[in-house]
């Protein structure tokens, strides 16, 4: 009984340790999306654990009724799939600015918003120094000005990311 106990706890570790992850320490590059307007962000990964990391976005929107700036902040956790394939989920939040077009029907006045914001999305990990990732970010905006305090937005993004 003892010797199948412990054949069943080496298999185990085993398993677990072959199917482990490793991510980057740190990885720079963009973010490509769409959220009312095309727009890119500047994107910084950092990990903090092994299986959990911290993601910084700098990024513009630009559509035909606003042009925005946002720095957005998510705390992610990171799960193998298979190989390099791995998925993610995190939370987190952001501060922005945005500028209206001048309209005569219109009194949307520029200014500052915070937002609440979820995360969830697959990358891979290739063997050169390149993560691409495909992510959709929910974005509930908390205060700020007329129009964009209560305003719901669903952000789907390509990364493409240079790890070191």
């Amino acid at each position: 009984m003892k010797i199948t106990t412990l054949f069943t706890g080496l298999f185990l570790c085993t398993t677990y340790f072959l199917s482990a992850q490793s991510i980057s320490e740190h990885t720079l590059g963009l973010r490509l999306g769409d959220s009312d307007g095309f727009g890119a962000e500047i994107s910084y990964q950092k990990s903090i654990g092994r299986y959990n990391r911290a993601e910084f976005n700098l990024g513009w929107r630009d559509s035909r009724e606003f042009d925005a700036f946002k720095l957005t902040g998510v705390y992610q956790w990171v799960h193998n799939l298979d190989g390099g394939f791995n998925w993610y989920y995190g939370v987190g939040g952001g501060v922005g600015s945005v500028d209206f077009e001048p309209r005569p029907d219109d009194n949307d006045d520029d200014g500052l918003f915070v937002f609440a914001a979820g995360n969830i999305g697959v990358e891979y990990n290739f063997d050169i120094p390149l993560l691409i990732s495909l992510d959709f970010r929910p974005e509930l905006g908390l205060i700020g000005y007329d129009g964009f305090d209560d305003n719901f937005d669903f952000d789907i993004a390509l990364g493409l990311r240079y790890q070191f």
